[in-house]
């Protein structure tokens, strides 16, 4: 057995030719997978490449052009259910085509998320994909844009997932699903049941995401003839313990309200165990109902009347659309249908509960 090099770390592309045999452009080659070479000389490469165990310079390779393609998939919290179900179809689509997907969690820190873009831009990505909601500032659309555009001059894609668009004339492009129709279809839903007092547990104030789901709250009220009252409007974030908290304070508080709408399953969750601690049942003493239909909605008790969101198809459409577009194609918007999925958590208002 012939033994490694006594330093791999240090092997280069030429170690590995002078131990083949080889030129040093055929072990580009072979690494590389572009050009034609010998089945006998890709066997003698790829011997000496695992006896030094060498690894090629992902930097070499990629201003040799023969980098694997890649994309990237940039959200704030990988934790999130929902963040999961898009990320698998990222990956799945990209797999499909050929491309290679990197993760970055960024946790809200908007530098890192500028830093690791300009790293996927210096690694020529095919494409980078924000994901999530957030403020729609000016600050917000001048920091995108610029990314958009330094993503551009390099040969990629810029894609928005659910986050705010930055108007015309940028190159990229927008993906999201209808977070005012859903929110709305859902509380006409729990309208129709008789409820007329609606809690509204959502999330931050300035989110635009939660922004959509609250004015389907309003807009379905509104369309009945009723104005909510500001009183059962209550804002927190996406998170469990949001919904624990809220629910918390809106018995503690005693607000008179028969159901609750909470802008995420994830809230939901949390507000079920606060009204189930109170000694409330639902849906025999209060209505409930969440918004994604994650995977665990279903296994709650009772099991969770919520708004489907497309996640994971908005992961494969987001790659198949920044990979079927010149990276300077003008901004294009593409927005994803959602319904309502009827459960057991939603009842009928009782004959004594107005």
């Amino acid at each position: 057995m012939t033994r490694k090099s006594e330093d791999a770390s240090r092997s280069t592309i030429r170690d590995v030719a002078a131990r083949a045999g080889v030129s040093a452009s055929t072990v580009s080659r072979v690494l590389g997978g572009v050009y034609p070479v010998s089945a006998s000389t890709r066997n003698r490469v790829m011997r000496a490449v695992q006896e030094m165990d060498y690894v090629a310079d992902a930097r070499a390779k990629a201003i040799a052009g023969v980098a694997t393609p890649t994309l990237a998939f940039v959200l704030e919290d990988i934790t999130g259910p929902s963040f999961a179900l898009m990320a698998h179809g990222v990956e799945r689509e990209a797999m499909r085509l050929g491309h290679l997907c990197l993760v970055c969690s960024t946790e809200g820190d908007a530098r890192h998320e500028q830093e690791f873009v300009e790293m996927m831009r210096a690694q020529r990505a095919a494409a980078v994909i924000l994901v999530g909601g957030g403020a729609d500032t000016v600050e917000y659309r001048e920091r995108t844009r610029r990314m958009a555009d330094s993503l551009a001059s390099a040969g990629s894609r810029l894609v928005l997932c659910g986050r705010p668009p930055l108007g015309p004339g940028a190159p990229v492009t927008v993906i999201e699903y209808d977070n005012e129709g859903g929110a709305y279809a859902l509380v006409a839903h729990v309208l129709a049941q008789g409820h007329q007092r609606v809690l509204y547990l959502g999330g931050k104030s300035d989110h635009s995401t939660a922004q959509g789901r609250e004015r389907g709250y309003l807009a379905a009220h509104r369309a009945r003839g009723v104005e909510p009252a500001e009183e059962l409007v209550l804002h927190g974030d996406f998170t469990r313990d949001s919904g624990h908290r809220l629910m918390r304070e809106a018995l503690e508080r005693k607000l008179d309200f028969t159901a609750v709408v909470a802008a995420t399953d994830m809230v939901a969750a949390g507000a079920l165990t606060a009204l189930h601690e109170a000694g409330l049942s639902v849906p025999g003493d209060v209505s409930l109902a969440g918004y994604d239909d994650i995977p665990f909605a279903r296994d709650l008790h009772p099991a969770l009347t919520t708004v489907h969101v497309p996640y994971e198809e908005l992961g494969r459409l987001a790659v198949r659309t920044a990979l079927g577009r010149e990276p300077n194609t003008p901004d294009e918007h593409l927005l994803l249908g959602t319904h309502v999925v009827v459960r057991d958590s939603v009842a009928p208002l009782k004959a004594d509960g107005a």
